[in-house]
Order: C-alpha cells, then structure tokens, then sequence
C-alpha cells in the first residue's frame, strides 16, 4: 500500500502516461475548416431575382442577401418600394441564417424573449441559402402585402441560382 505522499508524487507521472496514450488526432480532423461562401456576383443575382418576381407581381420590395455569418453582401430598393423596406429585409435575413430557418417556420417563437430582442423578425420573408445542406447564405424581402408572398419573391431569388450553385458543389 502506498503512503500519501509516495502517491501524491506518482501523479504528475499517471497524468503523462494518460497523456501519452490519449488518442492522437486522426489525421482527417482538420485543424482549419473551409467555408464556402456566396460570390458577390451570386448575391447580386438572388437579389435582382427576388425584385423581378416581385415586379410580376406589381409590388416594389427591398431585398438583402447575407453571408452565413448574417453580414450584408448585396441590398436593393426597388425605385418606389418605401425606405422602411431596406432594414426589414436585412433583419427577415439575419434572422434565417442565425437560425438556419425560413423565418415562416419561426413565428411560434416571435412573442418570446429571443423573439421579441430588436434586431431579428420572425415573419414570413426570410430565406436561407443551402446548396448541399450546408448554409451558405440568406435572403430577406420586405414590402409585399403579405410575408409569404415576401417569402415567395425571396424564394425566386434563390431559385434564380440554386442548380448553378449545386453544380459547383
């Protein structure tokens, strides 16, 4: 039997030994990821896309398309659509990708503390991006008269890009 202070100076040695028979890394866990991103140009397009289905429709919106991270890559107005537009879309697509939903799905969590903080929406309108089920991106209309047809226009947008961006997986 050990005394406690013969066991006290075995446990630098034990923490070693465990250490070294700890499982190394493999070497298929990356130490960086990669993260693919929307070019501007495919931002651009989704945008624009989201503005003409609107404009079939006869209503002037304003669109924003974010990276993954919700940081803005592209945001129009079309030439009547009200001002207050611009700020509403850009949060409907903060919103999806910060929770990687269309905001259409989030409603339920609207009156609650998350739902009520100033920089998010949870009504209909916001989209994410994914190509291969990864999110890479989304998109926020707002001006329609209603948020699912907001979602829609924002959709068509995407719809615009969706098999070129799949392709390029």
């Amino acid at each position: 039997m050990l005394n406690k202070t013969r066991a006290m100076s075995l446990l630098p040695m034990i923490a070693v030994a465990g250490a070294l028979t700890a499982q190394p890394a493999l070497a298929e866990d990356p130490m960086m990821v990669s993260v693919k991103r929307l070019s501007l140009e495919t931002a651009q397009r989704i945008a624009q896309g989201a503005i003409d289905a609107c404009r079939e429709k006869g209503i002037q919106i304003g669109v924003t398309v974010v990276d993954r991270d919700g940081v803005i890559q592209t945001q129009l107005r079309d030439t009547i659509a009200s001002p207050i537009t611009v700020p509403i879309s850009f949060k409907k697509a903060y919103t999806a990708v910060n929770f990687n939903a269309d905001t259409s799905a989030l409603g339920e969590r609207a009156d609650t503390p998350i739902g009520r903080l100033d920089f998010l929406v949870m009504s209909a309108g916001g989209a994410v991006v994914q190509v291969g089920g990864a999110l890479v991106g989304g998109v926020g209309v707002s001006g329609a008269p209603s948020g699912e047809t907001d979602e829609e226009c924002a959709k068509a947008g995407i719809g615009e890009v969706q098999d070129d961006l799949e392709m390029a997986m």
